[in-house]
């Protein structure tokens, strides 16, 4: 799980860098999908949310899981939040409250789940 954890993460920042620079290649064509920039928000933090909970919550003893499950969703809602905000000064991304909304309903479902 540990790997899987790591690697989803890296495929995230790869996702992130490419788009700040403008060269998302073939994902373009998802955008031109209704909502399928929300719902990549909402299904991409999803699942980072939930391998990093099932991750952190198995190395650790039950009573405090609940507490691992709120600090990671609280880490990564303020790191998608400044994500978001820094699109600001790329020239090819756009900031977008929908976009965090979407990325915040994802973790807090995700988190839910796990």
């Amino acid at each position: 799980m540990k790997y899987l954890t790591i690697f989803f993460t890296l495929f995230i920042v790869l996702i992130i860098i490419l788009a700040d620079l403008g060269q998302l290649g073939f994902l373009k064509l998802l955008n031109q999908i209704p909502f399928a920039d929300k719902i990549g928000h909402f299904v991409l933090y999803g699942i980072l949310t939930l391998l990093l909970d099932l991750t952190f919550t198995r190395a650790l003893p039950p009573p405090s899981r609940k507490l691992i499950v709120l600090r990671i969703a609280l880490i990564l809602s303020l790191l998608i939040g400044l994500e978001e905000y820094s699109q600001q000064t790329f020239t090819k991304r756009t900031f977008d409250l929908v976009d965090i909304t979407f990325g915040f309903v994802g973790v807090i479902f995700f988190a839910w789940l796990a």
